[in-house]
């Protein structure tokens, strides 16, 4: 896995990896919410409850912070016996 990926498999981590990537390009959360059209206070939301954040939320999120947003398997360590993913909700 490459250095700067950071898989996540909560929305519960989802929140200090926006804030902490937000912080590290030295980037206001009213600057932010400027750029993805929320307001400040929605941005401060987001950042505690990123449950609630939209697809197209975390997209416009992603692209104001250059990051990148990548689904793909869990590897072999994170799967059952079975070969299939472990914890993966039956929606």
């Amino acid at each position: 896995m490459h250095a700067s990926l950071l898989p996540l498999l909560t929305a519960a981590q989802l929140g200090p990896t926006l804030v902490s990537a937000r912080k590290a390009r030295r980037i206001s959360q009213a600057a932010l919410a400027e750029r993805i059209g929320l307001s400040q206070s929605r941005v401060s939301y987001l950042e505690l409850h990123p449950g609630d954040l939209s697809v197209d939320q975390l997209m416009a999120w992603c692209a104001a912070l250059g990051l990148e947003l990548t689904v793909g398997a869990r590897e072999a360590a994170h799967t059952g016996s079975a070969g299939t993913v472990a914890d993966t909700p039956a929606w």
